[in-house]
C-alpha cells in the first residue's frame, strides 16, 4: 500500500508545489493503485493514459514556474462516467449510447481541468444511473472495496470505490437519489450534494437532453472534508446562459468554531428503519459532540411528517422519469395507477401515480414541497445543521435479479425494501438543501458507515466545516484492508 496514495487531494498538492514529488509520479501512484487493484474492483472502466501524462507533464511545467492554476494543479483525478470527456463515451451504463462520443467536455469537469487536475480516466455507474449499485452491460459490475461481495453504492459508486482504493484523489460526481451520498456512505469517503443548481449540470445529460431534472445535482467527492471545500470553490458557480445575469457566491460557514454549532440528530424514521448498527455510530457522534457544541437535540425536526416528506419526494422524484417515457408507456402507467386503493402510499403506487401524473397535480405537489422547503427555514433559525443516515444500513451483498423496488436488504434481522431508504435521499435533496456525508467509523460487521449532515440552502460551506470538524475530533477516512 502506498500513503501518498491515499493522501488528502489538498495535501499532495502541497507536496507538489513543495516539489516533494512531481505530478507525473504522483499520477504513476495513482496508476499503481490501479494496475494492482483495478482487476478485483472495477471502479476505472475508461483510461486515457497518454491524456493524462501529457497533462502531468504540463503541470509539472506550470510548477515549477510557480505558474499554479489551483490547489490541484498536477493532482489526479477521474469522474463519473455520466460526465462528458471529449472524445470518449458517456454511455450512462447504455450499450445503446457506446457510440455516444461528446466534443466537448462537461462543465464541471472541465472547472477542473481548468485547475490543473489531471484527469486519467471514468468511474463505473448503473443503466441510466437508476440504482444503489454500479453494475452495467457495458462495464460489469464495481465491488465495494471493503468487501467484494458487496455493493459499492450508486450511481457514483465507481466513483467512491476509486477513492477509497487511492486509484483517485479527486472525483465528480451526480446526485437525484443520493448517488454521490450513499456511495460515500458504503465506502467510506466523503461526498458533498450541492444546494440545486449551485454547480453546472451541463455536460451531464443524456444526448438530445439540454433541460436539467428537477432535483439533480453535481457534485464533489474525495478522501478529506477539506477537499470537499476546495473543490467547490472550483466547481460552483454560474454556467451558460444564466451566469450572463446572476453570479454564485457560496456565505462562509455560519458558526466559526465547533462550541457554537446547535445541531439536530435524526437516528430514525417511521419510512425507513436504520440498522441499529448504524444508529450506533451516530449515537456514539451525538454523545461525543454533546460535549463539544453549544447544544444537541435528538428530538428536533422540521414541522412536517415523514411520510410526507416521503410521498411528496417519490412523486416528484418519479415523474421527472416521464421526460425518457413515449405516451404509450403513461397511458398505460395511468391505467395501473387506477388499480391500487387511493389511500396506498407505498412505494409502486406512488411511483405508477408519478409517471401519470397531470401538470396540475405536479403543481400542486410541487408547491407542497415548497411549503416543506419554507419550514426546513424556520427550522434552521434555531439549529445549523441536522445529521442523519445516508442511508438505512452499510453496504448490502449484490442483488441484481428483478426490479429494484423487489429487492430486500436485512436491517434489524428483517428482510425490508432497498427503496424504503430512499427516504433519506429525499429528506434532504427533495427540498434543495445542501448535504455532505462524512465517514464515521465501521459497524461491527468490518464495513463503513457515514452522517449525514444537512444544512439550509447555500450554506453548502456550513455542513462541508461540520464535516472537517467531525473528522478532526472524531475521525476520517481509513483506507480499506489490503488496499
Amino acid at each position: 500500500m502506498s500513503d501518498l496514495a491515499f493522501k488528502p487531494a489538498l495535501e499532495l498538492g502541497k507536496l507538489l508545489r513543495k516539489k516533494k514529488l512531481s505530478a507525473m509520479e504522483l499520477l504513476g501512484e495513482c496508476l499503481t493503485q490501479y494496475a494492482r487493484h483495478n482487476e478485483r474492483v472495477n471502479a476505472v472502466i475508461l483510461t486515457d493514459l497518454s491524456r493524462a501524462r501529457a497533462a502531468a507533464a504540463a503541470a509539472d511545467k506550470r510548477l515549477a514556474s510557480g505558474d499554479v492554476l489551483s490547489p490541484f494543479d498536477g493532482v489526479p483525478m477521474t469522474a463519473k462516467e455520466s460526465f462528458d470527456w471529449a472524445g470518449h463515451p458517456s454511455t450512462w451504463g447504455d450499450p445503446a449510447l457506446i457510440d455516444n462520443l461528446p466534443k466537448t467536455n462537461a462543465v464541471a469537469l472541465q472547472r477542473m481541468l481548468d485547475g490543473g487536475a489531471v484527469m486519467y480516466g471514468k468511474t463505473n455507474v448503473p443503466l441510466a444511473l437508476a440504482d444503489w449499485q454500479s453494475f452495467n452491460a457495458v462495464y460489469g459490475t464495481t465491488n465495494n472495496p471493503w468487501d467484494v461481495t458487496r455493493t459499492p453504492g450508486g450511481s457514483s459508486g465507481g466513483a467512491a470505490a476509486a477513492l477509497a482504493t487511492g486509484m483517485t484523489a479527486l472525483e465528480i460526481g451526480s446526485d437525484i437519489g443520493a448517488s454521490i451520498r450513499n456511495p460515500a456512505h458504503y465506502c467510506g469517503v466523503y461526498g458533498h450534494k450541492p444546494t440545486y443548481g449551485v454547480v453546472p449540470y451541463r455536460g451531464h445529460l443524456m444526448p438530445g437532453s439540454v433541460s436539467i431534472s428537477d432535483i439533480t445535482v453535481a457534485g464533489p467527492m474525495a478522501r478529506s472534508a477539506g477537499d470537499l471545500a476546495a473543490m467547490m470553490a472550483i466547481l460552483a458557480g454560474s454556467d451558460g446562459i444564466v451566469a450572463r445575469g446572476l453570479q454564485v457566491k457560496l456565505p462562509k460557514p455560519r458558526v466559526e468554531t465547533l462550541k457554537g454549532l446547535r445541531v439536530a440528530v435524526k437516528l430514525n424514521s417511521s419510512i425507513s428503519e436504520v440498522d441499529q448498527a448504524v444508529q450506533n455510530r451516530l449515537i456514539a457522534l451525538g454523545e461525543f459532540l454533546k460535549k463539544k457544541v453549544r447544544t444537541l437535540s435528538y428530538t428536533a425536526e422540521p414541522g412536517f411528517s415523514d411520510e410526507e416528506a416521503y410521498e411528496n419526494y417519490i412523486t416528484l422524484l418519479r415523474a421527472t422519469a416521464t421526460k425518457r417515457m413515449s405516451e404509450d408507456e403513461i397511458t398505460a402507467a395511468a391505467e395501473k395507477a387506477r388499480s391500487f386503493d387511493p389511500g396506498d402510499k407505498s412505494y409502486v403506487p406512488l411511483m405508477t401515480r408519478a409517471f401519470a401524473l397531470s401538470h396540475g397535480a405536479w403543481l400542486k405537489a410541487n408547491e407542497r414541497r415548497h411549503q416543506m422547503r419554507h419550514l426546513w427555514e424556520a427550522f434552521f433559525e434555531d439549529w445549523d445543521v441536522l445529521l442523519c443516515p445516508a442511508a438505512a444500513s452499510a453496504a448490502w451483498p449484490h442483488d441484481q435479479v428483478g426490479e429494484r423496488y423487489e429487492r430486500l436488504i436485512p436491517v434489524n434481522g428483517k428482510q425490508v425494501s432497498t427503496i424504503d431508504q430512499r427516504f433519506w435521499a429525499g429528506y434532504s435533496g427533495n427540498f434543495y438543501l445542501p448535504s455532505t456525508v462524512a465517514p464515521i467509523g465501521l459497524v461491527p460487521a468490518g464495513l463503513p458507515v457515514g452522517v449525514q449532515i444537512i444544512t439550509r440552502e447555500y450554506d453548502d460551506l456550513t455542513a462541508i466545516k461540520v464535516a472537517e470538524w467531525i473528522e478532526s475530533e472524531f475521525g476520517g477516512f481509513t483506507p480499506p484492508p489490503g488496499y
